[in-house]
Order: structure tokens, then sequence, then C-alpha cells
């Protein structure tokens, strides 16, 4: 009998990373070729980088407004986290491609001979050592930074008005925004020469991407779409808004490029200091928001809602109407297609605030007496915002009506515990179809946060948009996993999507929608709309 030959062993399949610059962390997740997790390593600058003194990632100014980063803390983080995985053993030369993501509407300065810094980096030091001068503000401006509001007005007058700013870039001025943060570093800095030094901008997720890539990295489509400065429909810089906040800042921002782009291989400083492959690629980093969508695996139609501290809605579009209220961005997954966001303030605190008023404190009662009640509350509508809210913007008090829309100052328990849960539904739902949304036969609602575990809620989440609702497992790090999932979906040029097959296991059915009761949301969406309008006309006056 022939001997036989021993049974191959399996070779080890790729690895893809996903990096988060987010604002307490850095963060980063391996994946394999089955999409499993197969490493998580973080550092979090608090403790691990004592030396900075941040708060939560972050240091505070005086006025109460300003918030920044220490740059150079970002770049200590990178050693320390790539220390941190070497020291378990990881096999770099397993890395195919390298995606990821950063804080939103933050900015890095690079002063001029940075690039040759970059590009000369010696793999016998830390990044750190050779980066820590190089840049030309030492603390960037973060997405919590409101301190710019007269630059928000100077751009939306340079712009001729809200409206046509948010037409053309997705969204009004906001303070975080990126431009109106570079224009105030223009008008508070220019004099001492710091901006004047400045030879490349780039957002934090851009930052990432240079480091990896010892070169400057592009911004990609859908994170430049948070900055007051891009033409979402051209995928171009305007001009008008680019001259509105500073000079010459088309040729230091540099070209945008798809998020799905390929910048190149990683920079031989990564093959010779940790055993990187000369052969894995480095791919557009993109913002933490576009990322969270590529993470939980939208999908055309797909809606996302997030049922926290605050309450935040992922929308798929394909046709974006910009409003006033929330953003439009490119969509990271599909850049002929975008995404909006919407995030509200007055969210769990706001439902645990009338659970505790009207339910003993408990969830399980709130429940219950959300299920006693019909669908619709005989025509009663109520809006709750014990915060000043963001949708609609700065309104704040509580506003109840009958059904023939007369005031009322309060309703029995049950009512009130129906009228929080399907007014705050009803309402994103008005303000998702203000923004181009529409539900269609293949849409799931794909929920996570901490209301996601509450059945009574779900439905009639199911009920007001007609579509059936899916609870999300394993999305703690959904922007992590949004830049793993981009590095291997461009590794194997998938056409910018994962299959529905690779999704399935990830989401449990929870609720589907109950047809008479879709038809009764369907009819009071427009009376909710009228009334919704009648208490911002109301306040402003």
């Amino acid at each position: 009998m022939a001997n036989e030959s021993p049974p191959r062993k399996k070779a080890a399949s790729n690895l893809y990373l996903g990096f988060d610059i987010s604002t307490q962390q850095l963060k980063l997740i391996a994946i394999d070729d089955d999409l499993k997790v197969h490493t998580e390593v973080f550092v979090e600058y608090d403790s691990d980088l004592k030396e900075y003194n941040t708060n939560g990632g972050l240091h505070a100014g005086n006025d109460g407004v300003s918030y920044t980063a220490p740059t150079a803390m970002w770049v200590k983080a990178f050693d320390v986290l790539l220390s941190k995985l070497k020291d378990t053993g990881f096999t770099f030369g397993r890395v195919a491609s390298i995606s990821g993501c950063g804080q939103q509407h933050g900015s890095v300065y690079w002063k001029e001979g940075a690039r040759q810094v970059l590009q000369s980096l010696d793999a016998t030091k830390s990044l750190y050592e050779q980066l820590y001068d190089q840049f030309s503000v030492e603390n960037s401006p973060v997405w919590k930074d409101a301190s710019t509001t007269k630059q928000c007005r100077m751009l939306e007058e340079a712009m001729d008005g809200p409206e046509v700013l948010a037409k053309i870039t997705g969204s009004r001025a906001y303070e975080r925004f990126t431009g109106n943060q570079i224009a105030k570093i223009y008008q508070q800095q220019c004099s001492v020469g710091s901006y004047r030094q400045t030879e490349r901008v780039s957002l934090v997720s851009s930052f990432g991407a240079t480091l990896l890539l010892g070169d400057y990295a592009a911004i990609d489509y859908s994170d430049g779409s948070g900055m007051n400065l891009l033409d979402i429909h051209t995928k171009d810089w305007n001009q008008t808004a680019l001259d509105a906040c500073a000079p010459d800042l088309r040729c230091l921002l540099g070209a945008p490029v798809p998020s799905c782009s390929i910048l190149g291989s990683i920079a031989d400083y990564y093959v010779q200091r940790y055993g990187f492959s000369a052969d894995c690629k480095v791919c557009a980093f993109t913002g933490d928001n576009p990322a969270a969508l590529a993470g939980m695996r939208l999908q055309r139609g797909d809606i996302a809602v997030s049922l926290g501290t605050s309450d935040t809605l992922f929308l798929w579009l394909d046709e974006p109407k910009p409003q006033l209220v929330g953003h439009v961005l490119i969509n990271p997954v599909d850049s002929s297609a975008y995404m909006a966001l919407l995030c509200y303030k007055n969210a769990s605190l706001t439902r645990q605030w009338i659970r505790d008023q009207c339910a003993d404190k408990s969830w399980e009662t709130f429940g219950r007496m959300l299920d006693s009640t019909k669908p619709g509350n005989e025509g009663k509508i109520g809006f709750y915002f014990t915060d000043t809210e963001i949708i609609p913007v700065g309104i704040k008090g509580c506003f109840r009506f009958d059904k023939d829309n007369r005031p009322l100052d309060s309703f029995s328990p049950e009512e009130e515990v129906r009228a929080i849960v399907e007014g705050q539904l009803m309402a994103k739902l008005c303000h998702a179809q203000s923004l181009g949304y529409h539900v269609d036969t293949n849409t799931r609602i794909l929920v996570t946060g901490g209301a996601s575990e509450n059945q009574s809620i779900l439905q009639v989440l199911a009920n007001v948009f007609g579509a059936p609702v899916y609870t999300l497992r394993g999305t703690k790090n959904a922007t992590c996993m949004g830049g793993a999932y981009t590095a291997k979906r461009v590794h194997h040029d998938d056409g910018g999507s994962c299959k529905s097959s690779d999704t399935v296991s990830q989401y449990t059915l929870t609720a589907q929608p109950v047809l008479d009761a879709y038809q009764v949301y369907k009819e009071l969406l427009p009376r909710l709309q009228r009334l919704e309008e009648r208490i911002v006309t109301s306040s402003i006056c």
C-alpha cells in the first residue's frame, strides 16, 4: 500500500484591520475572511497617556465652549497600540489591508516640512519621536467645540444663506464643522504664523491614514461631507465656501476621494518595525458616523436607529433633500448614494422621566401600559422636550394636544406613556422623509441602544415605519468594524457592499408591522408635522 501524504495544513486566512481614533480611545479590530473578530486592542487616552492630562480625551477651554485634543497624543497612541498588539503575538504579516475612521469634524494641521519627515520615517524610532513637533497647531479642535458661531454666520452669509449652504454641502453651518474651525484658526492665528506655516490640513480620519501611509492621505467623500466645504453633488470642494473660510484651502486640503479608495501600500516603516507585508494596502479612512453605517452593514433602503442617551438615525438615501435640520453625507459604502444623520437630545432620559412619573419607575410597567392603549392614542399627540432639542432646534418644554389640536396640560398616565413613544417615533419618520427617505418593501429597521430591549417600544416602531424591526448583536465597536469591513471589501473588490448572506446572523427579527396600526400612523403624520411647525413658530415669536 502506498504511503499517503499527510493532509495539508490550511493556510492562515488574511486579516483586515479597522482603526478608530475616537474621542476617548484609539481602538483597533482585526477580522478574518469570514468576518470573525480575531483581535481587539485599545489605548485609553486618560489612563494610558496620563501625561496629557485629558478629561475624556479632551482639553476644555476656559470659555466653556472650546474643546481640543493634543495632536501629538494621537501619534503616541499609535505607538502604544501597535506595541500592545505586538505583545499579543499578533502576526502582522497576515494583514492584507487596513482602513479606519476618526471622530468626525476634528482637524490636524501639519507644518511645512512634515511631508518629508513622513516619507523618511526611521524604523528604529517611535512615531512620536519623529512627529511630535510636526504640527503648526499643537491642539486639534474637535467635534465638541462650539466656539465658532461667528464663523458660521460668516459662511452662511457668503453662501447666500443657510438653505443654500445646506443644499450644496448637506448641512447648514454648524460650530463643530471643520470649515468653520479652520476659519477660526486662520482669523485668530494668522498673525502669529500658525496657519501660514501649515503645509496640509487633515481630518482626524485622514490623519490616521497619513500615519500608516507615510504620506499625506486624501480626505474621503463621506467624512469630507461633514466640513461645510464639500459639494455633495459634484463631490468636489465648493470654491465659495473655501474662500469664505481661509485662503489656499483647496491646496491645503488636497483632492477628495471615494471612501472605498486604496491610497497605497503601507509605509516601509511598519514593514521593518512590526513585520507588516510590503503588499499591505492602506484604504481611505472616514468619519466615525459613516463608519458606523458601514459597520452595521446597512443596505439600500435600510434605516438604523440607536435608542440611547441620545437617539440617532442613520439613513441610506438615493435622492437626498438636505434641510436645515439633520445632515446629508455621501455614502461611505456606495459613493453614488447618500446617508443622512439625525440626532435627538431628548431620548432615553426623557422616556425615563415619563416612566418615573407614570409607570412606578418600572420599564415592565411602562411596557404594559403602552400595550394597554390603542395605536394613535385616540388622536392625542404629545411632544416632550425636557432638554433643549436639536431637532427641532432650540425647543424646550412639553406640548400636548387633543384630537382637535387643542392644547392640554396633561394626559392620563397610560396616554402619557403612549404619547411620548408615538410622538418621538412619528417625528423621526417625518424628519427622515423630509430628507428624502422612503420606506419600501425591502426596508429593515436595525435597532441598537438600551430601548432596543423593550419589545413594546419596538412594536410601535415597526407600526409607525411600516417595516420589520431587527435588533443587532455584536455591534459594540461598529465604527472599528466599519473600517475592517471596508478593508476587506476593497481587498476583494466586493463592489462596495456586504452580501446579505454575510449579515443574516447579525440580526434578530423582533417586530413585524401590523397593517391596521400602520394606517393609523400614516393618517396621523401630517397632523403631527403641522403641530410641530406650530410649536416652532410660536417659540420663535
